[in-house]
């Protein structure tokens, strides 16, 4: 030792300074891009080894052989060492400050394990509150904003009054309505909840807050929705379409509408999706955050129990377990397709007659993303390249089609197709943390961000693709044939066949390697058996298998006051039965049955707005309210009509169960 500290003082002082300067710096960057690299789990492990191992090795060599040229005084050696070692140093560090960038933002993706909840106290503007007024509450003793929070309230304020339990919101909501109780207990994020259908569109202006209640609680997410598959698998994930206004990222219990629900699967080995939207007004058994059964309803409802909810209702509906959900700030949509640029669409050609005088042939305009009517967002129709506003315009849009919600679901697909195809061609480092920042802030996910990054190998596939030409991924669009009715409250509601859902559900089991692809090896054919008409997506068109719900669910109200003109022939654009007409030519094309559909809808489109109960609504209405009706007449609306079951003919006057219902 008393060696070493000689020959340093007789070294070169300069170049002493930078020796040490320049080895405290080295190791310092190097520790930083090792911590970096391991927190890449799952990614190029042997190349995040050997980079590891070459440079520890690298930084001794430097230690050793710098401290013997120092000593040597072999200044030359010395200084290609030392610059090496600096830009070595300057890259770590470079490194270290992007890799540290990209994790931070995948982690803000990660839903946090606490939020605030806070639930309020709701009555009609017209009510007067007194200690004599009786309250509302949901009875399910793990709703957090509708039951366990207004208990806490409760005991806290020492509240005296009467209080009545309902079994699911639409109840509650209508007890407040009709006036069977003065105050119910919701989320404080009502509006957004149930504003969408058409008896609670105004729920805003129509209430007042009487008490507000919040605490910081543990999320449903963090304790019910828990995976722990690896995205190297087939898997499952829900989407889940969130209207909110922040810019600085997506609250773990962020309140959604359902308006957008899209339940993807993804095989990560063969790089195939399939993509299901379900419409927002589908009629099915909720299931609650503990899976139990409150009864039959749209399925947007199930948002007002939260996330949790929400995904039992459809993995019941499904029988598909759910590994991930996430939510995507659909206003989000309008800074990610301008940081792409713009992305490229077939605009679909609006074919609701009154829409189409108003606007004209070849346009679609759509309320703006603060649903402004007053400066509506229009675009042409056919391919067209779309700015940010005017994607989620076309995403938002149904009242030019009288597929209504079904349109709207196609339209938000090829959203999200040109959308992910974008991101495969930003080429730039800039553009791809602009791109980063802007999804971090408009997405939250159950995943994990060791599960996120496991989903690398799939990327790196994806990009393998499309730089030899190939898709770079393949997307399977999966849709159910639906017939519409209205329920027990007069809603306007959605109802599916059977052997359709089969047929999806079994794709879906295919592609998440559940179930052996079928293939058909001989073919027979039966002129006296009925078949199902064939489509590029994949369910529709299938009437097999009976309606369901079926009519002990919803009874005849919803065909009760259908004209006898109207029970002959069905006039229903979400689906035309191929089988319904007995009497027509079978040999007749597929063009022509389709131009006679499309004649039918037409003639019956209203010309003059108000002359039709039932009419539907054009972008003249900020808050995209549901445009349910009790009233049946014969016209076509942006939610279409029913087609007759060709499974069970009517066999008296009553129209049975799907017959001509429309909202």
């Amino acid at each position: 030792m008393k060696v070493f500290f000689k020959k340093l003082k007789k070294a070169n002082k300069i170049m002493e300074v930078f020796y040490f300067i320049t080895l405290i710096g080295y190791w310092v960057s190097y520790g930083l891009l090792v911590a970096n690299l391991l927190s890449l789990t799952g990614i190029e492990t042997v190349i995040r080894i050997i980079v590891i191992s070459l440079f520890a090795l690298y930084g001794l060599i430097y230690t050793i052989f710098g401290l013997v040229t120092l000593f040597k005084n072999k200044k030359i050696i010395f200084t290609i060492l030392t610059i090496l070692t600096i830009l070595f140093g300057i890259v770590f560090s470079v490194a270290s400050y992007y890799i540290d960038f990209i994790y931070s933002k995948i982690e803000n993706f990660v839903t946090s394990e606490t939020s605030t909840y806070t639930t309020v106290l709701l009555s009609l503007k017209e009510t007067e509150f007194t200690n004599d007024s009786i309250i509302g509450m949901i009875s399910d003793d793990t709703d957090r904003t509708g039951y366990l929070l207004p208990l806490e309230l409760i005991q806290k304020e020492n509240i005296q009054n009467e209080i009545t339990y309902y079994d699911n919101y639409t109840e509650l909501l209508n007890a407040l309505y009709n006036k069977e109780v003065d105050a119910i207990f919701v989320n404080k994020d009502y509006a957004i909840l149930y504003g969408g259908e058409q008896k609670f569109s105004n729920i805003a202006n129509e209430t007042t807050v009487i008490k507000e209640y919040s605490k910081e609680m543990k999320t449903e997410e963090s304790e019910l929705l828990v995976s722990t598959k690896s995205l190297t698998e087939p898997f499952t994930v829900l989407v889940l379409g969130v209207d909110s206004e922040s810019t600085n990222g997506l609250d773990a219990n962020a309140a959604f509408n359902g308006d957008t629900l899209m339940l993807i699967t993804f095989n990560p080995k063969t790089l195939n999706a399939t993509m299901l939207s379900l419409p927002r007004d589908t009629y099915v058994p909720i299931y609650n955050s503990s899976n139990r059964n409150i009864g039959y309803n749209k399925i947007n409802s199930s948002a007002a129990y939260g996330t949790a909810s929400t995904v039992n209702t459809i993995e019941n509906l499904t029988g598909i377990e759910i590994d991930y959900f996430v939510k995507v700030n659909f206003q989000g949509v309008i800074d990610l397709v301008n940081a792409l640029g713009g992305i490229d669409v077939d605009v679909e050609q609006p074919d609701y007659d009154y829409y189409v005088s108003q606007y004209g042939e070849g346009r679609l305009c759509e309320s703006n993303s603060l649903r402004d009517t007053t400066n509506l967002v229009c675009m042409n129709t056919g391919f067209q390249h779309l700015n940010g506003e005017q994607a989620l315009a076309y995403a938002r849009n149904r009242y030019g089609f009288l597929e209504g919600d079904i349109a709207r679901n196609r339209h938000q697909q090829q959203v999200i197709e040109a959308i992910a195809k974008k991101l495969v061609q930003t080429s730039s480092f800039s553009d791809f943390e602009n791109l980063l920042d802007t999804i971090s802030n408009n997405i939250a996910t159950n995943m994990k961000t060791s599960q996120i990054l496991s989903f690398y190998q799939s990327i790196k596939g994806m990009l393998s693709r499309a730089l030899s030409g190939e898709e770079f991924i393949s997307i399977q669009k999966l849709q159910l044939t639906y017939f519409t009715f209205d329920n027990q409250y007069g809603l306007s509601c959605v109802g599916y066949y059977q052997g359709s859902l089969d047929k999806v559900v079994e794709t879906m089991e295919e592609n998440l390697g559940l179930k052996d692809i079928s293939t058909v090896k001989t073919f027979s054919y039966d002129y006296s058996e009925d078949y199902e008409q064939t489509s590029d997506i994949i369910g529709k068109g299938i009437y097999s298998g009976g309606q369901v719900p079926d009519q002990s669910i919803y009874g005849n109200n919803s065909n009760d006051n259908n004209d006898d003109e109207n029970t002959d022939e069905p006039t229903d654009p979400i689906e035309q039965d191929p089988n319904e007409d007995n009497n027509e030519d079978q040999n007749n094309n597929e063009e022509n049955n389709e131009d006679d559909n499309n004649n039918n809808d037409n003639n019956t489109s209203p010309e003059e707005p108000g002359n039709n109960p039932d009419e539907p609504q054009i972008p003249g209405t900020p808050t995209d309210p549901d445009t349910g009706d009790d009233n049946n007449e014969d016209q076509s609306t942006d939610e279409p009509t029913t087609p007759t079951d060709p499974t069970t003919p009517p066999t008296d006057d009553t129209s049975e169960e799907g017959n001509e219902t429309q909202e």
